[in-house]
């Protein structure tokens, strides 16, 4: 006598031609098991056969069993026992991303005509840049700062960093900017004023009142807006008064955001052109944005 699970799949029974029940084929069929997800049915080749033979001896309580499953990896990870059958759990499915048009357009006219194909990537990666996402980290060389007939009351500084900055990398420029315009428009960076850090180190601080008050201020008058071109940028500055103490804060900052955040090859305090900055660009498809302050 066979005892099956209560889950198994219907026994099909087969008697041999002689018609003596001395030899019985027990063959379990896996063709009602349940399959989860339909995509693996094209990975399913073949399944668990499980075949029982009994002895062919007459007058034997005991039947000699001998099972023998036959398994093939068919791209399934696990097999679990479940409600009405067995359940089989596949790998992660892979993803199907749709084909490039535009891309496939590039490659395809690559050999006819290679520098039209390069124009056209060198435009798809300046319109795309910002949904390309790579791993950026700041430059261990030092900033460059160099100063080329800089006047506090009209000028252009001038930012050239090592790659395209990203929309992140941007938003930190700009409100590093910003914040240093506001500290300077307040009277933050007045270097008539410095007496703590003129005292001496080894006596309490203390701090005059009606000596910082007299002070003449120092107010950062206007600011443009921040005009990006590939890999450079630019900003206009009206400091009004000549403190240097300013400009020694912006360059501390933008030292850390080299170092740390997003490379800067060099700073350039004033000048009204600079090396492949081009006046006629100022669309977006040619790499041109301005950002406010």
């Amino acid at each position: 006598m066979f005892v099956l699970h209560s889950g198994a799949p219907l026994l099909q029974l087969r008697r041999s031609s002689s018609g003596q029940p001395s030899r019985w084929k027990r063959v379990l069929t896996a063709y009602s098991l349940p399959i989860q997800n339909p995509i693996q049915l094209n990975k399913a080749s073949s399944l668990c056969t499980v075949t029982a033979r009994a002895s062919p001896r007459r007058g034997t309580k005991t039947p000699n069993l001998r099972t023998q499953i036959e398994e093939e990896d068919d791209g399934f990870d696990d097999v679990e026992g479940g409600e009405g059958g067995f359940q089989f759990r596949g790998r992660e499915e892979e993803r199907d991303y749709d084909r490039d048009p535009e891309f496939a357009e590039i490659l395809g006219n690559f050999l006819d005509d290679p520098d039209k194909a390069r124009s056209k990537m060198e435009e798809r990666l300046r319109r795309k840049r910002n949904n390309i996402l790579h791993t950026k980290m700041g430059s261990a060389t030092p900033m460059k700062v160099k100063f080329n007939k800089f006047a506090f009351s009209n000028s252009y500084i001038w930012f050239e960093f090592y790659n395209i900055p990203l929309e992140k990398d941007v938003t930190l420029i700009c409100d590093t900017i910003r914040s240093w315009y506001i500290v300077g428009r307040l009277g933050g960076c007045n270097s008539m004023n410095m007496q703590l850090s003129q005292s001496p180190l080894d006596k309490r601080p203390s701090y005059d009142a009606v000596q910082g008050a007299n002070v003449t201020p120092t107010t950062f008058y206007n600011i443009g807006d921040l005009e990006i071109q590939d890999n450079l940028a630019r900003i206009w500055v009206d400091i009004g008064t000549s403190e240097p103490l300013l400009l020694d804060a912006l360059i501390n900052a933008f030292t850390q955001i080299s170092s740390d955040y997003v490379g800067i090859k060099q700073i350039v305090f004033g000048g009204s052109e600079f090396e492949n900055w081009r006046e006629d660009f100022t669309s977006e498809d040619a790499g041109y944005t301005v950002h406010k302050i």
